[in-house]
């Protein structure tokens, strides 16, 4: 403890525990990788993905999706001979489930180590401790992007083109229409009879780089969460003006990523395949759920679907994007096919206001008045929803197209296509945060639930900067001082006028002890004599 002491205080590298701080890494690594490799390799097999391919490269590449990495799609087909076959594919899809379950165990393991460093952390110490961390994550990618390697072979037969009429040499199309491609049943006979290898590759540079980034912002906006772990003193204006309110909308997000894998949970009691759903949670249930809260506070998204992929948007977004693409998808246009969409507005709203009451009781109201306290919440909470809602709106965007092409020939094709608009979520979030700040602030004043101190409310590990209350610093009271309930206000009673003393057990002074009085010279008592007694045969004084 005293060497963490001395290194916030210092401010230097000289007293930094290099021992913990690796100790930590490792321990935040470890903890990490091994939760979102068990979540990736667990929704896969839910999925059935294994049986089309090897277990260990898929859930390597999930894993490094999952932490912001790249993974791109390729193959051939070979058919006919030729070479020029090709088949493309392309995916720009973050599994947030894996990326979710890594981060909160990063966080926790990073934060609880930064908990033992004292009131106030060294700027410095917390630079090493984050670029360690960050360092060793890497390395650990890169081996998982060396590992996400792999090729499925799809067997030509399931794709059906075995049961194509004229597909075993009937020498042309049904109704006597020839054949102007020349013996096309019997080309996709032999294209049922190829194997088609598709290989995905873990793009190392871009995932490297992209996990560093993951990694470092997921610290920033944990260590913003966070209301316990200390921060170097030059941030210690955040206890008080961002904390209160990212603690309430990480809060808020958490929550709404529970209620989807509950929806998830309920609608795979009743389904015919409860494993494929149970699996498709693990991996998406937050990228359903973050998808609806944008959704919910009416930000409007683009995007269009075709082919069997549209089948994995839930009703009714996928009919809307296959009846138009041209036109943004909204709730209104969602609630004209199903009106049950507009429950989805109304748990955004409850959800926000939600957010607005924890803010309030989270934020300390110092000196100010109701309306000063009711403002400076709605300001704060504005600005932090306004940057939340855009990171998820850029998290969950969805891109995936799929096409098998054969001579030019388009034997399937699919394909999704599903962004929001960054500018206007960061709009409506300033405006949703705003409102929901100062409502849930004004609820929070009336009921009596906002913390009177200057410091971070709910302390216990603070940075102990800006006022917080402690014993140097003590809190306001609430409730003004009167002399005659105060016992330190009291007159100390006089003994000489009052003839007690001031302690009230005690009925006087406690003066010196008396001394026993010398006796006067003479001979002293005989050897038969008892001191205090007069000698045998002598008669008494009482006599």
């Amino acid at each position: 403890m005293a060497r963490y002491a001395r290194g916030s205080r210092g401010g230097g590298t000289g007293h930094i525990p290099w021992g913990d701080v690796v100790l930590a890494a490792v321990a935040s690594v470890s903890w990490a990788m091994a939760g979102m490799a068990g979540t990736a390799a667990l929704g896969l097999h839910l999925l059935g993905a294994d049986s089309a391919g090897s277990l260990g490269p898929m859930t390597a590449a999930v894993v490094v999706l999952g932490a912001g990495g790249s993974v791109s799609p390729s193959g051939n087909v070979s058919a006919f001979g030729l070479d020029d076959a090709e088949a493309h594919t392309a995916l720009a899809v973050t599994p947030l489930g894996v990326g979710l379950v890594g981060a909160l165990l990063l966080s926790f393991f990073f934060l609880r180590s930064l908990r033992g460093v004292g009131a106030v952390a060294s700027g410095a110490e917390l630079a090493v401790r984050t670029g360690v961390l960050t360092v060793m994550f890497v390395a650990v990618l890169g081996g998982l992007a060396w590992a996400g390697h792999d090729v499925v072979t799809i067997d030509g037969g399931a794709l059906g083109l075995d049961g194509v009429p004229g597909a075993g040499g009937g020498g042309g199309l049904p109704g006597g229409l020839g054949d102007p491609v020349g013996l096309l049943p019997d080309r996709l006979a032999d294209l049922a009879r190829a194997q088609a290898q598709v290989g995905f590759t873990v793009d190392s540079p871009k995932s490297l780089a992209g996990g560093a980034c993951w990694v470092l912002g997921v610290l920033v906006i944990a260590l913003l969460a966070s209301r316990r772990t200390p921060l170097p003193s030059g941030l210690a204006r955040l206890d008080r003006t961002v904390r209160p309110a990212a603690s309430a909308v990480v809060s808020v997000l958490l929550v709404a990523v529970v209620a989807g894998c509950a929806a998830a949970a309920y609608a795979a009691v009743g389904d015919a395949h409860p494993k494929r759903i149970v699996g498709a949670a693990l991996l998406g249930a937050p990228n359903g759920a973050w998808l609806g809260v944008p959704l919910g506070l009416f930000v409007p998204w683009d995007g269009q679907a075709t082919g069997e992929l549209a089948k994995v948007l839930p009703d009714p977004l996928d009919e809307l994007l296959r009846m138009s693409a041209d036109e943004p998808v909204t709730v209104g246009r969602l609630a004209g096919l199903d009106g049950r969409v507009w429950l989805l507005a109304v748990a955004a709203a409850v959800m926000m206001l939600y957010a607005g009451v924890l803010a309030a009781t989270r934020t300390p109201r110092g000196e100010l008045t109701g309306a000063g306290f009711v403002r400076r919440c709605a300001v704060r909470l504005g600005g932090v929803t306004a940057s939340a809602l855009a990171l998820l709106v850029w998290l969950t965007q969805v891109s995936a197209d799929a096409s098998l092409s054969v001579l030019g020939f388009d034997a399937f094709g699919a394909g999704i296509e599903l962004h929001g608009r960054t500018g206007a979520a960061a709009l409506l979030g300033a405006v949703w945060g705003a409102g929901a700040g100062g409502v849930g602030a004004a609820v929070a004043w009336l009921a009596g639930a906002v913390p009177s101190g200057t410091g971070p409310a709910g302390g216990g590990g603070g940075s102990g900067g800006g006022g917080e209350p402690g014993p140097y610093t003590p809190s306001r009271v609430y409730r003004p001082s009167h002399d005659e309930t105060n016992p330190y206000l009291r007159p100390y009673p006089d003994p000489a006028r009052d003839g007690i003393h001031g302690a009230p057990t005690v009925a006087g002074p406690i003066g010196p002890p008396v001394r026993p009085a010398v006796p006067p010279p003479g001979p002293g008592p005989g050897p038969g004599d008892v001191e205090g007694l007069p000698p045998p045969g002598r008669p008494s004084r009482a006599g």
